[in-house]
C-alpha cells in the first residue's frame, strides 16, 4: 500500500471541483463552454441525497454550505442540471441557520473570505432563490471585512505567503505581481480552486498546464490542495511508529525519510516539496522524525517561526493551531543540551497547550480527530524521554480513529494512507499477539525466579512483574524475545544482590569471600559457606551462561561469558571497596 506514495493521496474537494468547472473554455466563443467538463460531470455524479455536496460520513455546516454553493453556481453558470441546482439551493434554504451554531475552531481555511465571494458570484449570475439576508451570514460578512482589512495587501503581492492558498475569495488583485509568486508546478500555493481563479483572471498556461495535470489524473474531483508528498510521507511514519507496527515498514520508512532528508531546508518545509510558503507543523514533525531516524537537522530551523518570544505556524496567522503548537512540542523534545531554541519552543508550547487545556478548548482548525486532548495530555504527561514504546501504542490505539479522522483544509478531506482502518487492524492484531507472548514469558520467568529462589533475597512476586513490564514496554517485539528476557532477569538478580549485599555488609570476610567466589567458578570452599551466598552466585553464573548462549554462538560462548562476569563481578567488587 505504501509503495503507492508519490504525490500524495487525498480525497476530491467538490468546493475546488466547482472552481475548476467554472473555468471557460480556452479560446472559445465568450466562454460558453466549460474548459474541464470532466469536473462538471464529477459535480453531478456526487450529489448528495440531501441536495447537498460534501463529505457524506460526517455533518459540518461550513464544509456542506461552502461545497455545495460552489457547485450550485458551476452548474449555473453553465445552464445545467436545474433540477439539482434547485435541490442544493433548498438545502442552503433549510440549513443556513447552522452556520451560526458552528465552532469557530472547525472553520476551513480562509471561508470567511471565500464564501462571501461565492455567494456575491451567485448574485452576479441571477441566482435569485439563495438567502442573501440570512441572519446566519451578518456575522460572515463582517469577518470577512475585518480579515481583508488586515491583510497587507502590499506585502501579499511581494512576499510568498498562506494568502496564496485562498486567493479566489479575494478582490482587486494586481496579477502581474502576483504571478511572480507561483509556485514552480503552476499552481498558486498548490490550491486548484486559488489556481483555477488566476487561470479565469490571466489566462497563465502555466495555471492551465498545472489544472489540466491534475484533472486528468483525478478525473475530474480534484482535491483541496496537491501536492501533498511532504504531509503525507511524514504522517505517514508518524502513525505507524505510534501505533506500534512500523516494524513490519521498514524499507518504506527508510525511503520515506530519505524522501523528506532531500527536500528538507534550513528555512522549513510545508506540505508540497519547492514551497516558497513554510510552516512550524510539517517543520516540527520532519524535523522530530528525520533525528530519530539519524540524520543531522540544525535547530535554527525553528528561529524561523519565532518571532517576540512567541511561535507560530504561518507568518500572518489570525489563529494558532492546537496541532501546529503540539507538533513544536513533541519535535522540541528531541534536543541536546545547549539547543535554547528548542527550550524556548518547548516552554512556550508546553504552556499554550496546559492553557488550552484548562480551558476545555483543545480542538484543532486543522483536522476532526478521535481524541486530540488524549493526544495532547499524553504528550505533555509523559515527554519522549519518559514515554515507553508499548504504552505509547496502546494509548495511541484507542486515540487512533483510522478512517474516520477528517483534515480540515478549505474542506473536508480524507488523507487514506494516513487515516486508515487497515492500520488499526493491524496494530490491534500485532498487540494481541506480543501481549499473548508477553504473558507467556513473564509466567515462565516467575518460574525462573522460583527455582533460583530470589524469594530469599527479598524480591517479591511484584518485583518480577515491574522488572518484565519495564522491559517488554521497551523492547515489545517477538524477535527480541531473547534481549526482553535478558533485561528483566538481570534486573531482578541486580535487585537481589543489592539486597544481599546491604544484609551482610557488616561481615567483611564474608563480602571478600562471596565476591572472590564469583570469579572463581571451581573453587571448593563453597562447601563451609553460607547457603545462600552461593545459591545467589550460582543464580549469576547460570543467568551468564544463558546470555551467552543466546547471544553468540558455541564456539565464542567462553570468551563473552568471561568477559559477563568481569562486568556482573565488578559491581559486588566495587561495593567492597566503599566499605
Amino acid at each position: 500500500m505504501l509503495r503507492s506514495m508519490n504525490d500524495g493521496d487525498t480525497s476530491a474537494s467538490a468546493y475546488d471541483t466547482a472552481w475548476v468547472a467554472m473555468v471557460p473554455k480556452v479560446g472559445g466563443d465568450g466562454g460558453a463552454q466549460p474548459q474541464f467538463p470532466a469536473t462538471v460531470r464529477w459535480i453531478v455524479d456526487h450529489q448528495l441525497p440531501d441536495g447537498s455536496w460534501g463529505d457524506s460520513a460526517l455533518f459540518s455546516a461550513y464544509d456542506r454550505m461552502i461545497n455545495t454553493l460552489a457547485c450550485v453556481v458551476a452548474l449555473t453558470k453553465w445552464s445545467l442540471e436545474p433540477a439539482r441546482c434547485e435541490a442544493g439551493l433548498s438545502f442552503l434554504h433549510e440549513n443556513m441557520w447552522r452556520l451560526a451554531e458552528e465552532e469557530a475552531e472547525s472553520m476551513p481555511i480562509g471561508f470567511e473570505i471565500a464564501f462571501p465571494s461565492l455567494i456575491q458570484t451567485a448574485r452576479d449570475l441571477g441566482v435569485v432563490d439563495f438567502p442573501y439576508g440570512h441572519p446566519a451570514l451578518q456575522s460572515i460578512y463582517a469577518n470577512r471585512e475585518v480579515k481583508l482589512k488586515r491583510i497587507p495587501r502590499d506585502m501579499m503581492h511581494r512576499v510568498p505567503t498562506s494568502i496564496l492558498h485562498s486567493l479566489e475569495g479575494m478582490p482587486d488583485l494586481d496579477w502581474p505581481r502576483l504571478l511572480n509568486l507561483q509556485s514552480c508546478d503552476g499552481s498558486f500555493l498548490f490550491s486548484p480552486s486559488a489556481t483555477a481563479y488566476a487561470l479565469m483572471q490571466t489566462g497563465d498556461k502555466k495555471c492551465f498546464e498545472y489544472i489540466d495535470r491534475i484533472v486528468k489524473k483525478f478525473n475530474g474531483g480534484v482535491p483541496n490542495v496537491y501536492p501533498v508528498d511532504l504531509f503525507e510521507h511524514i504522517w505517514v511514519v508518524d502513525r505507524l511508529e505510534r501505533l506500534g507496527i512500523s516494524r513490519y515498514f521498514q524499507r518504506e520508512i527508510e525511503q520515506c525519510m530519505d524522501y523528506v532528508n532531500r527536500h528538507w531546508t534550513e528555512d522549513g518545509i510545508c506540505w508540497a516539496r519547492k514551497s516558497n510558503v513554510k510552516d512550524v507543523d510539517d517543520t516540527a514533525m520532519a524535523f522530530r522524525l528525520l533525528r530519530l531516524h539519524g540524520y543531522n537537522v540544525s535547530p535554527s530551523v525553528f528561529k524561523n517561526f519565532e518571532k517576540d518570544g512567541e511561535f507560530f505556524c504561518f507568518v500572518g496567522q489570525s489563529t494558532q493551531a492546537v496541532t501546529g503548537m503540539y507538533n513544536l512540542n513533541r519535535a522540541s523534545q528531541i534536543s541536546f543540551q545547549g539547543e535554547d531554541v528548542l527550550h524556548r519552543a518547548r516552554v512556550f508550547s508546553y504552556e499554550f497547550l496546559r492553557q488550552r487545556e484548562e480551558q476545555g478548548m483543545i480542538r484543532d482548525k486543522w483536522i476532526v480527530a478521535k481524541d486530540l486532548p488524549g493526544e495532547v495530555q499524553y504528550t505533555l504527561d509523559f515527554p519522549w524521554y519518559a514515554s515507553l514504546p508499548r504504552v505509547e501504542a496502546r494509548t495511541y490505539l484507542d486515540q487512533y480513529g483510522g478512517k474516520d479522522d477528517v483534515w480540515i483544509g478549505k474542506t473536508l478531506y480524507r488523507m487514506p494512507l494516513v487515516n486508515n482502518d487497515t492500520y488499526l487492524e493491524l496494530a490491534i492484531r500485532d498487540f494481541n499477539h506480543c501481549q499473548a507472548l508477553h504473558q507467556l514469558e513473564c509466567n515462565g520467568l516467575q518460574t525462573w525466579y522460583k527455582d533460583n529462589c530470589l524469594d530469599a533475597f527479598g524480591v517479591e512476586p511484584q518485583d518480577v512483574l515491574r522488572s518484565y513490564f519495564l522491559a517488554a514496554a521497551c523492547i515489545f517485539e517477538p524477535s527480541r524475545a531473547a534481549e526482553r528476557l535478558a533485561w528483566a532477569r538481570t534486573s531482578m538478580i541486580a535487585n537481589a544482590i543489592s539486597t544481599h549485599l546491604r544484609d551482610i555488609s557488616e561481615d567483611k570476610k564474608r563480602l571478600e569471600c562471596f565476591v572472590h567466589c564469583l570469579y572463581e567458578e571451581n573453587d571448593v570452599s563453597w562447601l563451609k559457606r553460607n547457603p545462600n551466598d552461593v545459591i545467589l552466585e550460582r543464580a549469576l553464573r547460570r543467568l551468564i551462561n544463558l546470555l551467552a548462549q543466546e547471544a553468540l554462538p558455541i564456539h565464542e560462548g567462553q570468551r563473552f561469558i568471561h568477559s559477563l562476569l568481569s562486568l556482573a563481578v565488578s559491581y559486588p567488587h566495587l561495593y567492597l571497596i566503599r566499605l
